[in-house]
């Protein structure tokens, strides 16, 4: 069976995709049972290099890829979405197999913002798929209401806890420690977190957190300046494989204050390390972070973010126990073998699919 994986550059692109991405394409017992290859449809730069790489890779991708069986094309909200939809038109076109994996936090955010003839193009290119990938039941049960979807199922996305083994540490020796990964912006909770820590700063004067990722990176160290909080935040900007494992090894506490979410990697990845959780009801996360695993607040209650921080500070058996728990919950429940074994599921299911179908 030959598959091909389509979306971001696992190499120069950011973000959950591409880490998902890259994951297929370096586990060996997947690539072992499927011949798949990898084909990068975006890349990360300004809108002009995006729009132009994205149009020559549509170009590329009509005149050289047509042999294959599956085409996996993950896709995000916006942009993503209608570009996207143009391969799965053309993939549909040539008779072929297309499972839609959908990672984009804001989707139904997205799609309940365009009008009702963008909201059709939409509805008709998920329905077309032979499968859609939602990151969570709940995901899944809100496309099939909104979409009137017959073809999704919900895979969790999952770690690699072998990669991260070595951010495992101690966690009580580092509780006043925190770090959030991932975009930084007004979406991600960045501000709030900001102002969370202005006040726990009053508790705890030597609170430490790290702000890792792009995003809004200038106006992030303008509000921190503003504030005087170089001494207990320090903007990292975005962190590679390495300085991302560093970062995970020096913190007790993983916190991601967001307003919308999917099942965000950040999460897992702390876990994994056995970090404590500090989030937000949102998205899949209360599926898989709950009081044994870390505390949520409402999105937007600073205060709330606050008091959750002073405890993960003080509590040393609570983030112990935490730990403890977490590092079991991936291991059991969202490791990346247990992802790939229902995403191979997935793609025999839709072979034999084909092939009942006479090809």
């Amino acid at each position: 069976m030959k598959v091909l994986v389509v979306g971001p550059s696992s190499t120069k692109s950011k973000g959950g995709m591409a880490t998902v991405i890259k994951e297929i394409e370096e586990d060996d017992k997947l690539c072992k049972n499927y011949h798949i290859d990898s084909y990068a449809s975006y890349v990360d730069g300004s809108r002009m290099k995006v729009m132009f790489y994205s149009f020559f890779a549509f170009i590329r991708f009509y005149f050289t890829k047509r042999g294959y069986d599956i085409y996996h094309i993950h896709m995000a909200s916006w942009g993503s979405t209608y570009r996207k939809g143009y391969y799965v038109k053309l993939v549909k076109k040539w008779g072929k197999k297309v499972i839609i994996h959908i990672h984009g936090a804001q989707f139904l955010v997205f799609y309940n913002q365009i009008n009702d003839k963008k909201k059709k193009t939409v509805v008709s290119i998920l329905k077309s798929a032979d499968r859609v990938i939602a990151l969570s039941d709940d995901w899944k049960q809100k496309f099939d209401y909104t979409f009137g979807l017959k073809n999704c199922i919900s895979i969790e996305n999952g770690i690699n806890m072998e990669k991260l083994s070595s951010a495992v540490q101690p966690i009580d020796k580092y509780r006043k420690s925190f770090l959030t990964l991932g975009r930084l912006g007004k979406r991600k909770g960045t501000y709030d977190l900001i102002s969370a820590i202005e006040i726990v700063r009053k508790t705890i004067p030597d609170v430490k957190c790290y702000l890792a990722g792009d995003g809004e990176i200038e106006q992030v160290k303008k509000m921190v300046s503003e504030k005087h909080l170089e001494k207990n935040i320090e903007v990292i900007g975005w962190a590679d494989f390495s300085q991302k494992l560093k970062l995970l090894r020096n913190v007790s506490t993983v916190v991601l204050p967001s307003y919308n979410e999917g099942l965000p990697m950040s999460v897992l990845e702390g876990m994994a390390c056995g970090k404590a959780i500090i989030s937000t009801i949102v998205g899949a996360i209360p599926e898989v972070v709950k009081r044994e695993n870390g505390i949520l607040i409402k999105a937007g209650d600073v205060n709330a973010l606050a008091d959750a921080m002073i405890t993960c500070c003080l509590d040393i058996d609570y983030i112990n126990q935490v730990s403890r728990a977490n590092r079991k919950k991936i291991r059991h429940g969202y490791s990346m073998q247990m992802m790939h074994e229902k995403l191979a599921a997935c793609y025999d299911k839709v072979y034999e699919g084909s092939l009942g179908n006479g090809g």
